[in-house]
């Protein structure tokens, strides 16, 4: 069914967390990884995002973010091929001119016993702005007076707390609004809904995170029982949420 999650968090490890998308190094025994892809990296990058993520965490102020992630539902009613270009697709919508990873994994769900697909996109605030630095200035301040002097500008900067929230909200609509069109596309009716289950008019508390562990305790039953309770209460045209999402 199709199921809108969409988190936006930031991080400070961006090596061991580009390993971990990419299913790399200690997370190499994992076997869910479907896709994988990079872009808008500077020359100096080589074409090798953990290149871009060292330098990161070496170059951006002390306590400052190496990386935005936005983490995405990818609806099950779609093929694997197809979701793919619906990947691409949100990438291009939430990456323009910013460096970024990003991998596709698709883990059967411990709960229901079915694929859970869904992305991890990794993004610098670093936007594009046509002019080439070192590692050593690219990630210094931003100089409005000389651009060129100075670091890459941020996507973030300048913004107070209204702004940044209200683009967070307006990247949710864009995000369910792209996957609606490629379900439409593919002929399917399910459609996820961006909105609060308040502003959707649905009387019900969010379903709440349980955890893989939580999850292993359950006997079939009380499985069974959960998945049921969970379709039962949910729109089949509409469902979206604001809570975790076992990935």
């Amino acid at each position: 069914m199709a199921t809108f999650h969409f988190r936006l968090k930031s991080g400070r490890n961006g090596v061991n967390h580009a390993l971990y998308i990419a299913r790399q190094g200690f997370h190499s025994d994992r076997d869910d990884l479907i896709a994988t892809s990079h872009g808008n990296l500077p020359a100096w990058a080589n074409g090798e995002p953990r290149r871009f993520w060292r330098a990161a965490e070496v170059g951006e102020r002390k306590n400052g973010a190496i990386y935005r992630e936005a983490v995405i539902a990818l609806p099950n009613e779609l093929s694997e091929e197809q979701n793919k270009v619906l990947a691409e697709r949100l990438v291009s919508k939430l990456a323009k001119g910013k460096p970024y990873q990003c991998a596709i994994h698709a883990p059967t769900s411990s709960l229901e016993g079915e694929p859970n697909p869904h992305m991890h996109l990794m993004m610098s605030d670093r936007v594009d702005d046509g002019i080439e630095r070192a590692p050593n200035k690219f990630f210094s301040r931003y100089s409005a007076t000389d651009p060129a002097a100075g670091g890459r500008r941020k996507a973030s900067g300048g913004r107070n707390r209204m702004e940044l929230r209200d683009d967070v909200l307006a990247k949710r609509k864009l995000v369910a609004d792209t996957i609606n069109e490629h379900l439409s596309m593919h002929g399917h009716d399910a459609r996820v809904d961006h909105r609060t289950l308040i502003e959707q008019g649905v009387k019900r508390s969010p379903e709440r995170r349980m955890s893989p562990v939580s999850i292993k305790k359950m006997s079939e039953r009380q499985k069974a029982k959960h998945v049921a309770a969970r379709r039962a209460a949910v729109p089949a045209k509409a469902r979206g949420d604001r809570t975790g999402v076992n990935r």
